[in-house]
């Protein structure tokens, strides 16, 4: 049996002239968080509307090995009942899933709803609306889970408690598909990413291995009396500075290696926006 669950092949789409997604190919591995990563414009919704079956590819194939029930979605089609309260709405997603009314006070409770839970969705604010959209997507514990930017309209605390939630559900078997411009979030909470770019992928790996492949040929090192010495990161180099500098004790070595949205821009001469 495969160990994916999401596998494209060649995937690309045209809208009139325009060609948005450009001979993709990846795959998602079954109880990972898979980042999917660009700026705005470079085809990330598209993707998950392609392996959602809300769009049809205008060429390539992908398989999303999933049945529908087993598929929880937060996009920007999402959407709750406005006249109904945030507790309705839940036990409604939840009645919808055939799930144990249960679970809904204690979805409510790790997305910090519980005591909202009264009020009607018309009066919640902004970030409170796509705290209840997550949870309405997680109410039965999918076994494959799409969320589009999660966490863009969340202040830091509650984007913490949305962490945690998420790597729970990936401890207990779900597989997150993540889109997000957010390159912290994604260091923080992917297993693998993939770099889109103008509808192509650039790069794809773990984020530990992708800093370290883009990582500069030097480290840097701090003696006690605050001296900060650069050389080539290799033993030579090393055992060079080492001699020079034998009475004064070393306090750190750093390899000097980017983050995320500094290996995207090397690779696209593009900044995350």
């Amino acid at each position: 049996m495969s160990e994916n669950i999401i596998s494209t092949d060649k995937l690309s789409i045209t809208f009139g002239e325009k060609k948005i997604l450009k001979d993709i190919t990846f795959q998602v591995k079954k109880k990972e968080i898979f980042g999917f990563l660009g700026p705005s414009g470079a085809g990330k919704t598209t993707t998950i509307k392609i392996l959602t079956k809300q769009l049809n590819p205008s060429s390539g194939s992908s398989e999303v090995n999933a049945l529908k029930d087993e598929i929880g979605i937060l996009s920007d089609n999402s959407g709750a009942y406005e006249r109904l309260t945030v507790y309705r709405n839940l036990c409604f997603f939840a009645e919808l899933s055939r799930t144990d009314k249960k679970k809904v006070e204690e979805i409510l409770k790790k997305v910090k709803l519980w005591e909202d839970k009264d009020k009607k969705v018309k009066d919640l604010s902004k970030g409170m609306k796509q705290r209840l959209l997550l949870a309405c997507a997680v109410i039965h514990s999918p076994k494959l889970l799409f969320l589009d930017e999660p966490t863009a309209a969340l202040d830091p605390a509650t984007t913490e408690e949305i962490h945690k939630l998420l790597l729970d559900l990936r401890d207990n078997g779900t597989t997150i598909f993540l889109t997000t411009h957010n390159m912290e979030e994604a260091d923080k909470l992917c297993d693998r990413v993939a770099f889109l770019n103008k509808g192509e992928i650039v790069e794809l790996g773990c984020p530990s291995d992708l800093k370290l492949k883009y990582a500069k040929d030097t480290v840097t090192i701090l003696l006690e009396d605050e001296m900060e010495i650069t050389v080539k990161k290799d033993m030579n180099s090393l055992m060079e500075i080492l001699k020079e500098n034998s009475g004064n004790t070393i306090k750190s070595i750093h390899s000097q290696e980017p983050n995320l949205a500094e290996i995207f821009l090397s690779l696209t001469g593009r900044e995350l926006k």
